[in-house]
């Protein structure tokens, strides 16, 4: 093999391939889609159970998961292991998904009988209108593609994303027809990132008590100076003695006032502090919390409950926190 081969020429062309079959896929979302949404939103107790052999399986698995992480209770089952037991994981009530681009798949139409027999309502995926599985199905989606990108025509391809991406369309309709929101995401992902962004709250990762950095209004700038560096915060709230918010000093402050020159050993805290600063609850979204200082453009931030300070974060606390 020649090291001057045209690599990018062929990924391109495979690119031009699945995407020309994508555009054809639009034909297919039709009434028998919206029949097949009906269907599997009406089915309140039931699972959805995804089926396929080879290459069909891993988008299948795919499928599955994409469906139970939006709302919709979902595994899948690997058809051969479906005939030697796993066949018990399947319920009457269940709705099956059957993927199979020739939908001449012996090892999933050996199970259509019994699922028959289990009042089980198939859905098919398969490029063959005219095949077997797709006849004996209550509903068939169409995923016909022009041709595989493989130049050979045997690679699983352009089919495997046409199936994988009508999967998606699926999920994501039911995602909206529910009504499911990122609350409801999170609940199903509470590990990792996305779980960090969607369920941490402002309270989970405040500082308060003794690491709340706070004076009087009658402290010294020097005496608040001192509370900003042993707190570590880049600011200090400023409370009266019931510790109500009367404003707050930031190293941004320190900055402006020392251009003034004014001195820090005289001037109290008082006199130079940024009043009705930005604030926040403790109980919103470490996201929404975010968002509010990015649009506000400050580093740090009070939080106030109940009209008193009872914490305080900086964009730092974020960053360790994984919300950012």
């Amino acid at each position: 093999m020649s090291k001057n081969f045209d690599y990018r020429s062929v990924a391109q062309q495979v690119l031009t391939t699945e995407i020309e079959a994508l555009q054809q896929l639009d034909q297919y979302i039709n009434e028998d889609f919206s029949r097949a949404c009906n269907m599997i939103l009406d089915n309140k107790n039931g699972k959805v159970v995804v089926m396929g052999i080879g290459k069909s399986g891993h988008i299948g698995k795919k499928i599955a998961a994409t469906l139970a992480s939006t709302g919709t209770s979902a595994f899948f089952v690997h058809p051969g292991e479906a005939s030697h037991g796993d066949l018990g994981m399947i319920e009457q009530g269940d709705i099956v998904i059957a993927i199979s681009n020739s939908g001449e798949s012996a090892e999933i139409l050996s199970l259509f009988p019994v699922l028959k027999r289990l009042n089980n309502r198939i859905i098919s995926m398969t490029g063959n209108p005219q095949s077997n599985m797709a006849k004996l199905s209550d509903i068939h989606l169409q995923v016909t593609v022009p041709k595989e990108a493989c130049p050979l025509g045997l690679a699983p391809t352009s089919s495997t994303t046409a199936t994988l991406v009508m999967g998606d369309a699926l999920a994501v309709a039911l995602l909206q027809a529910r009504g499911f929101t990122a609350e409801d995401f999170a609940l199903s992902h509470p590990g990792g990132a996305l779980g960090r962004k969607l369920l941490m709250k402002l309270a989970d990762i405040m500082h308060f008590g003794e690491a709340l950095p706070k004076v009087k209004p009658t402290a010294l700038v020097r005496e608040a100076l001192l509370e900003i560096s042993q707190k570590g915060l880049g600011m200090t709230a400023v409370t009266d003695e019931d510790d109500h918010l009367i404003g707050i000093f930031t190293d941004g402050d320190l900055r402006r006032i020392l251009d003034k020159r004014i001195d820090i050993h005289t001037a109290t805290i008082s006199e130079v502090m940024t009043k009705n600063p930005t604030v926040a609850s403790p109980n919103i979204l470490a996201v929404e919390g975010l968002n509010l200082m990015q649009e506000k453009r400050i580093n740090g931030l009070i939080l106030v409950e109940d009209g008193k300070v009872v914490g305080a974060l900086n964009m730092h606390d974020l960053l360790k926190a994984g919300v950012m």
